[in-house]
């Protein structure tokens, strides 16, 4: 529903719940239990008793219990899995988060460049999917954009949680294909039991001449205080590949503009695009490098923890621009064709985190939570050394707040509130969408009722959003409302059985609205609508999980119908050198089952040998039958883990079908299969927290390009690549 009234401001009306929920809770602080306080205090804040664990009981997951508040099994969370820190080691050698989940049972990645790679979560991404810090938004401008980069650094994660299915309803209408939410230890919640801990990760690799590096530092100043010190850095050569960087049918047309320019006698410009044409081995303007830095407090008061932080996020990277392009721009211009540049981003983000979690005692609600996150992010699009080309700039608050209900009646869950605020610019040759500001204000319920072999989950969220192109002189103003139920039956032991519906709602961002201009990332001259309505879904999602004798397994069937369903489609023009493709709605179906399994063929307890297996679906076309664009094709693995006290050895095969529903103006991609090899060494028996690992991705050397990726056909994967790594804990 989209309203045009005028409403009290949001930033008021977010202020005032915040300041009522703060000055309810004040009174409880002190109740805290220094007994459970001390417990607390008396886990290492780098997790080493649970590491151990999480090693050798990896793939259990019938009762996954994430970060987001009040309910005692989260089944409402049928799609979530969650990621500790000894599968990020395995996975850690891009400095992407995209790349880091693609394993993951419905889970994809934009893979636009080695710097440059979001989540894609049942097909869906960019705006569809919230990337978050413990709660909050990144607060940078990779959902407006697949080249620009997410500012995480996966080496410095402690855990990350992806979150699918109706839940998300906690975390916005953004999340409307779902969510990932990583947790770091930039704001320390616990004390350590030594007088310091230390954590820290290096890496290197073959394939890109990967050098990194992390680590971080926790010490106690008092009884109750602990100061926080992270850091990392990351640097890469071009990324070696195992064939040709250009897919046959672009690397055909080259060939063909090759053939041309012969005919019309420039034989030195039919060189240049056979040269380009026969490129393989490596992706040229392919190498990044990023450093960060964190520092933290954290103030524990008995059950109640406060803390704040201060960060900062560097990178540079190459941007893989589709070959011929400018080339066939300049001609176009009549200026000759000159030597093409290189395009680099260069980033950075000042960032700024406050949380609070407060013990109420044992009332009607147990806890308040607290969540600020500042960020002041800038990038700038480099076309040549030292020519700016164009500049991003954004500036963003969100702030949460949550209650808690105690855990010990029928009706269990967390209520609260949600605000977000960004001021957003570009300038430049490439600023394609105007400046703008968007404010949302949201409130939202997560319950769960029931202790019986049936229990009943609910979630609403109600959220109110403002967008405003200042130059334009045009505001929008979207009231949107969302909802879930879910049942569960346990009535078999060891098995949960549940089914979710839910009605989601998503205001269109100030991208689809306002856009108009060229985008050399997507390849096409965009073109926004300003009167876009509101995007909604109905979903229904049946899921089952749990053990079958010593295995574990987790099913999802879901199904997706889109109202209003926003995409970029052709517009049959061509735009300053490049093809029009206009913002339009229309209602669309996705449907998709996600599934894993994993059993020990062999335990003796001090051995192990674990069958992994995990698949996923997808399937979306838009009401007319045409596909919707960039959908992941059938994906399976299969894995063998030998698991000793000292030793892990996993040996993986990852297979990806063709897919070649595709809509007018994509190109179908092949399948293919990746082998993988690793070995984990735990050389100290009195900490299991010191890992070196060693690992073949790729053996055979395939050249496989994601469907996901808007440039697939010019940015294969990674080639054959070995690489090496230790993770201490002290």
């Amino acid at each position: 529903m989209i309203s045009h009234t005028s409403r009290i401001a949001p930033s008021h009306i977010a202020l005032a719940a915040a300041l009522g929920l703060a000055v309810t809770a004040t009174p409880a602080i002190a109740e805290g239990n220094a007994d459970e306080a001390a417990e607390d205090a008396a886990q290492p804040t780098g997790g080493a008793a649970q590491v151990e664990d999480d090693l050798h009981n990896r793939q259990s997951e019938d009762n996954i219990i994430v970060s987001a508040s009040g309910l005692r099994e989260l089944d409402v969370l049928a799609g979530t899995n969650v990621l500790e820190a000894p599968e990020i080691q395995r996975e850690a050698v891009t400095g992407q988060i995209g790349e880091l989940l693609t394993k993951i049972p419905g889970v994809s990645a934009t893979s636009f460049a080695p710097g440059a790679s979001r989540p894609v979560l049942r097909g869906q991404q960019g705006e569809r999917v919230r990337v978050l810090v413990d709660g909050v938004g990144t607060a940078d401008v990779s959902n407006t954009s697949v080249d620009h980069a997410t500012t995480i650094e996966p080496i410095t994660v402690e855990r990350i949680e992806v979150l699918r299915g109706p839940a998300v309803l906690l975390y916005g209408s953004q999340a409307i294909g779902g969510a990932v939410n990583v947790i770091d230890k930039r704001i320390p919640t616990r004390m350590p039991e030594e007088d310091f801990h230390l954590d820290a990760f290096a890496g290197v690799d073959s394939a890109s001449n990967l050098l990194t590096g992390a680590a971080s530092l926790d010490v106690g100043f008092t009884d109750n205080l602990v100061f926080h010190v992270d850091g990392s850095w990351r640097d890469t050569g071009n990324v070696d590949i195992g064939g040709f960087q250009i897919a046959p049918e672009l690397r055909q047309e080259l060939l063909e503009e090759a053939a041309e320019k012969e005919a019309d006698g420039e034989p030195a410009e039919a060189e240049e695009f056979r040269e380009t044409a026969a490129q393989r081995g490596f992706i040229p303007n392919s190498d990044m490098r990023s450093w960060t830095v964190n520092a933290g407090l954290g103030l524990i008061l008995g059950e109640s923890t406060f803390g704040a932080s201060l960060g900062y996020y560097d990178t540079n990277y190459g941007v893989i621009k589709r070959p011929g392009l400018k080339k066939e721009e300049e001609e176009e211009g009549g200026e000759g064709e000159a030597e093409e540049e290189n395009v680099r981003i260069d980033l950075e983000q000042f960032r700024a985190d406050f949380k609070g979690d407060i013990y109420l005692g044992d009332g009607a609600f147990e806890r308040l939570k607290l969540r600020v996150g500042y960020s002041d992010y800038t990038h700038t699009e480099f076309e040549g050394p030292g020519e700016v080309g164009t500049v991003f700039d954004s500036t963003s608050v969100e702030a949460r707040a949550e209650l808690v209900q105690n855990a010990e009646g029928m009706l269990r869950g967390a209520t609260g509130i949600q605000y977000l605020h960004r001021d957003f610019s570009a300038v430049g040759a490439e600023a394609y969408v105007p400046p703008n500001l968007t404010d949302q204000v949201a409130i939202f319920t997560l319950q769960e009722f029931g202790t019986g072999p049936i229990q009943i989950e609910a979630a609403g969220r109600a959220e109110f959003t403002d967008v405003e192109a200042q130059t334009l002189g045009i505001a929008r103003n979207y009231d949107t409302f969302s909802g879930a139920l879910g049942v569960v039956y346990e009535g078999i032991e060891g098995i949960r059985i549940g089914l979710n519906g839910s009605r989601a709602e998503r205001a269109p961002s100030a991208e689809e609205l306002f856009s108009d201009g060229p985008h050399i990332a997507t390849q096409a001259f965009e073109i926004g609508d300003p009167d876009l309505d509101t995007e909604s879904a109905l979903g229904l999602e049946a899921y089952a999980r749990g053990s079958i004798g010593a295995g574990t397994f987790n099913l999802t069937v879901f199904k997706q119908w889109f109202d209003n369903y926003i995409f970029l489609e052709d517009a049959g023009f061509e735009e300053d050198g490049l093809p029009a493709f206009q913002y339009l709605q229309r209602d669309a179906d996705f449907f998709g089952i996600e599934a894993d399994f994993s059993y020990p063929v062999i335990d003796t307890g001090s051995f192990r040998l674990l069958t992994d297996l995990r698949g996923s679906y997808i399937e979306a076309d838009l009401a007319d039958g045409t596909a919707v664009p960039r959908i992941p094709p059938l994906s399976l693995l299969g894995a063998l883990e030998a698991q000793t006290g000292a030793f892990d050895v996993r040996g993986e095969v990852q297979w990806f079908d063709d897919q070649d529903n595709v809509t007018t103006f994509e190109t179908p991609t092949d399948g293919f299969t990746l082998v993988n090899a690793m070995v984990a060494w735990r050389p100290l028996a009195d900490n299991r927290n010191v890992t070196v690992l060693v690992a073949a991705d790729n053996i055979f050397d395939v050249n496989g390009r994601r469907h996901a990726s808007f440039t697939k056909d010019f940015v294969p994967l990674i080639g054959r690549n070995f690489r090496a790594s230790v993770r201490l804990s002290f």
